[in-house]
């Protein structure tokens, strides 16, 4: 039962790694060996490379997620998980990679937002 819970969040995370290696992995390209002098069309088709294993991932989380299949997540629940997962992948990422990128007070007031709608699509039951 907690494997039906648990598999979709563990591709997500999986999946979200590939996205942001795409999207934003290639500006680090220049300090990387023999990408360094990587032409624009280089880097897009490295990146749809990457999403590839990005959708390898995406596509089973959320056919096996969903509760119209079976999973035990709504539809507008997968998609706050993957927006949360995303933002925390890509902090993770930053913070690696980035170093010079800092967080800033507004920042962390937007985590709590994303907190407060995961909040609000899995736990706040409105009374009618």
């Amino acid at each position: 039962m907690l494997r039906n819970y648990l598999v979709p969040i563990i591709f997500l995370v999986i999946s979200n790694f590939f996205m942001t290696l795409a999207w934003y992995g290639h500006l680090k390209f220049h300090e990387w060996g023999w990408l360094k002098k990587s032409t624009l069309i280089t880097v897009i088709f490295i990146s749809w490379g990457l999403a590839l294993f990005e959708y390898a991932f995406q596509v089973p989380a959320n056919r096996w997620g969903y509760q119209g299949n079976g999973g035990p997540y709504s539809l507008v629940q997968l998609k706050v998980l993957q927006e949360v997962i995303t933002l925390i992948v890509f902090v993770i990422f930053t913070a690696m990679l980035f170093q010079q990128e800092r967080l800033r007070w507004n920042h962390f007031v937007a985590a709590l937002c994303l907190v407060a709608a995961v909040y609000f699509v899995f736990g706040f039951r409105a009374k009618h």
